[in-house]
C-alpha cells in the first residue's frame, strides 16, 4: 500500500520573489524606509537592489536622515537624500555587470516613484509587483502609457512554512 504523501503548500512564483525582496530590504541604510528590488526574468534572479548611500560614503544609519533634519515630507523632493533607490541600485548592478534588463520583471517592496519608473521604462523593464502602493499617479500613468504591467499584491504572507515531515 502506497503512503499517502502530505500536500505541501509552496508559493507561488510572484510571493516567492517579494519574499526575496522583502529580504533584500533588510540591508537597507535608510532611517525611513526599507526597500529592497529584484529583477527577474524567467524566473532567474538578474540582480538585486536596496535603498542605500554610493558605495563607499557614510550612509543614514551613520549621520542620521538628511531628509527628517529638514523635515522634507515623504514623497517629495527625492534629490535631497543620501540614499540610491532600490530600484535604481537593482538597475545599476544589471549595467555594472553586463545583464540585459529587457523584457524583465522586477519586484519590489514599494511601488516605485518616478524616477525610478522612468529608468525602469528605459531598462525595459515590462513588469513590477509590489507589495505597498505609494499613492504616486505620476508613475502609474508613465507605466500606462510605456506598457509596463503594475501589480500591488497587498497580500503576501511573509511567515515561514517548514515543510519537512
Amino acid at each position: 500500500m502506497a503512503k499517502k504523501l502530505k500536500k505541501i503548500e509552496r508559493p507561488d512564483i510572484d510571493t516567492y520573489f517579494l519574499k526575496i525582496a522583502k529580504l533584500v530590504s533588510q540591508r537597507a541604510t535608510c532611517r525611513r524606509h526599507n526597500v529592497g528590488a529584484v529583477l527577474v526574468r524567467d524566473k532567474q534572479i538578474l540582480t538585486t537592489g536596496y535603498n542605500g548611500a554610493a558605495a563607499g560614503v557614510k550612509d543614514c544609519l551613520e549621520l542620521g536622515c538628511l531628509r527628517d533634519e529638514l523635515k522634507i515630507p515623504s514623497g517629495s523632493h527625492h534629490e535631497i537624500c543620501r540614499a540610491i533607490h532600490a530600484e535604481q541600485n537593482a538597475i545599476i548592478q544589471a549595467a555594472k555587470h553586463g545583464v540585459n534588463t529587457e523584457g524583465a520583471t522586477m519586484y519590489v517592496t514599494h511601488s516605485p516613484c518616478i524616477i525610478c519608473a522612468k529608468m525602469i521604462v528605459n531598462a525595459g523593464v515590462k513588469r513590477v509587483v509590489c507589495i505597498t502602493k505609494y499613492p504616486d499617479e505620476t508613475s502609474d500613468k508613465l507605466f500606462k502609457e510605456a506598457n509596463v504591467s503594475l501589480e500591488v499584491h497587498a497580500d503576501v504572507d511573509f511567515s515561514y512554512k517548514d515543510h519537512r515531515p
